[in-house]
């Protein structure tokens, strides 16, 4: 049985008198490379195609500099160069993904955003050390869902830790 509100999906089975509840999350699916990644609904704002980015001095190689958004001035971070991956050339499916982290919005440059889905708790597990380079702190966990696809799951909390938030924020200033 499913039951859905705005923002989650509830699921229950019902097995030898017992009920089961099984709280699932909606994701966005983006790739970096041959990697599914996913961000949760939640913290995004909004996907935009690829524009042209103002660069900033004296900031790390993986901000790419500022775009303006509708009349706000938004930062912009590569995250494969985040991740310690190989950057690709942008392509006709390349986005930017602005996500809303407290007050701070910040745009994640990634290869494609392809889809939505509910991901069930029960199917996350605890990252591995080490997921395609990407070390754990970055990670939430790994989804795995049907089919055998796997699902890295964002820390966002990690991907922008205290100090770079600081530096973005004095960016937007």
């Amino acid at each position: 049985y499913r039951y859905e509100c705005a923002d989650s999906i509830e699921t229950f089975s019902i097995s030898k008198g017992r009920v089961r509840m099984a709280h699932s999350t909606k994701m966005i699916v983006f790739s970096i490379g041959s990697e599914e990644y996913g961000i949760e609904v939640d913290y995004i704002r909004t996907i935009e195609r690829m524009m042209p980015i103002t660069r900033v001095p004296k900031t790390p190689p993986f901000v790419k500099g500022v775009v303006n958004l509708r009349g706000v001035v938004v930062p912009v971070i590569h995250l494969a160069s985040r991740f310690g991956l190989p950057e690709t050339e942008p392509t006709d499916q390349t986005r930017i993904i602005m996500v809303a982290v407290g007050d701070l919005e910040v745009g994640f440059i990634v290869d494609s955003a392809n889809d939505v889905i509910d991901v069930p708790e029960d199917r996350v597990e605890a990252p591995p050390e080490v997921v395609g380079g990407i070390r754990a702190k970055y990670l939430r966990g790994i989804a795995k869902l049907e089919g055998g696809r796997l699902l890295v799951l964002l820390n966002l909390a990690e991907v922008l830790n205290k100090s770079e938030i600081i530096q973005l924020e004095q960016m937007e200033a």
